[in-house]
């Protein structure tokens, strides 16, 4: 059954009230950068009025890292190792589906994100991606669908709808957030795979690294993807330039962000445009973890695009929702963002494509690796962990 306590971490649900220092969080790593506009890093730090109550939905899951609210209430959660797991609304954890296609549960490999399809009521199609192995030491990142078998014991006639190319020696940086368009097509996002000779290939258009990727549903490349007809280009490839994307999500509006991790430093906030290139390698906010630079150790250049925003030092960014709901009235349109080191839930207040404040919460509750909102308003969490766990965070009522 559910567990229910009350978090030391706190939600604002009157009007925003804004410290005139940013967020406490150390040192930066990289001080000698001075950033593009202002508002680029380290927003004002908001303050809060009221706690959150933190129910635990479910707990015993092995590193999970995806998670779905289900119609009607429950919902569908990935286990890194390679399991995907129904969730009932009292907690009830189901034996792990069938139908999962084999992962290479490497380092950061394994069963990734997993999303429903905008039409899942008709036609109980389940999208995830996961690290496919492609034989001696290799794998790349794959989105796949499945249907959901009607008494929902596993999916069946799953097939890949995106390979990442080519596959790659390095269990690292495999992305693998998935966002439907409301058109018809799904973003995938992908990573570089971490070491230094594979990373640049995030700059090239003949290889889907460091990307973010946009196919029909069936996988198919539309044809006004920026880079169809470009000679040499993969024509899946929405944008380019990206470091490992584990974060992305539409505003209201119905424009896509993502927030990538940057390497020691420079975490980033990207508000997404088709055909534009984001910079990585050539510019980043951060350095090496080594210390040396990154490239010519430059963090803008003509043609690339900065960061709405960036952390230095960074918050290890996974998930990403815009709220949309009643509960949290006054969060409407607030970016939340899963953090894993130093871990908890962070919450950014827009002003259009700006970021005016930054608030953290549940700094105690650990790794988060995802975010989503469920039907009633609730914001609900996994626990990246061995034993990981579903959270759903409510309002406290507000104190005297």
């Amino acid at each position: 059954m559910p567990v229910r306590f009350a978090a030391t971490a706190l939600a604002l649900l009157a009007a925003p009230a804004f410290a005139a220092d940013p967020v406490s969080q150390g040192p930066k790593n990289v001080p000698d950068f001075t950033p593009a506009f202002p508002e680029q890093t380290r927003a004002p730090a908001m303050e809060s009025a009221v706690g959150l109550d933190v129910e635990t939905i479910a707990d015993g899951l092995v590193h999970p890292w995806g998670v779905a609210p289900m119609p009607g209430g429950g919902f569908i959660v990935t286990e890194r190792p390679g399991r995907m797991r129904l969730v009932a609304a009292d907690g009830a954890v189901s034996d792990p589906l069938t139908g999962i296609p084999e992962v290479l549960a490497e380092k950061q490999g394994g069963l990734l994100d997993v999303a429903l399809s905008p039409e899942f009521a008709t036609d109980r199609m389940v999208y995830f991606t996961y690290s496919k192995p492609m034989g001696d030491g290799l794998s790349a990142t794959a989105a796949a669908r499945g249907t959901l078998a009607g008494d929902g014991s596993g999916l069946e006639d799953v097939t890949d709808i995106f390979v990442q190319e080519p596959p790659s020696p390095s269990p690292m940086h495999y992305g693998s957030r998935l966002v439907f368009d409301g058109a018809d097509h799904v973003f995938i996002t992908t990573g570089e795979h971490s070491v230094p000779e594979e990373r640049v290939f995030a700059q090239d258009l003949d290889k889907t690294y460091g990307k973010v990727i946009r196919v029909s549903l069936d996988g198919e490349a539309p044809e006004d993807n920026p880079f169809v007809g470009t000679d040499g280009a993969q024509p899946a490839i929405w944008s380019l330039g990206h470091r490992n994307i584990q974060a992305a999500a539409l505003d209201a509006s119905g424009q896509l962000w993502i927030v990538e991790h940057g390497p020691k430093g420079g975490d980033e906030l990207n508000r997404v445009e088709a055909g534009k290139n984001y910079g990585w390698p050539v510019i980043s906010y951060g350095v090496n973890y080594n210390g040396s630079d990154i490239g010519e150790g430059i963090a803008v250049a003509d043609g690339m695009e900065q960061p709405r925003y960036y952390w230095d030092p960074v918050i290890a960014p996974s998930g990403l929702a815009f709220y949309d709901g009643e509960l949290f009235a006054d969060w409407q349109g607030d970016a939340l963002i899963g953090a894993m080191s130093p871990g908890g839930l962070m919450r950014l207040k827009l002003d259009g494509d700006k970021v005016i404040g930054e608030e953290r919460l549940l700094p105690d509750e650990g790794r988060i690796r995802d975010v989503a909102i469920d039907a009633a308003g609730a914001i609900i969490v996994i626990t990246d962990a061995e034993n990981g766990a579903i959270l759903r965070l409510t309002p406290q009522a507000m104190a005297d």
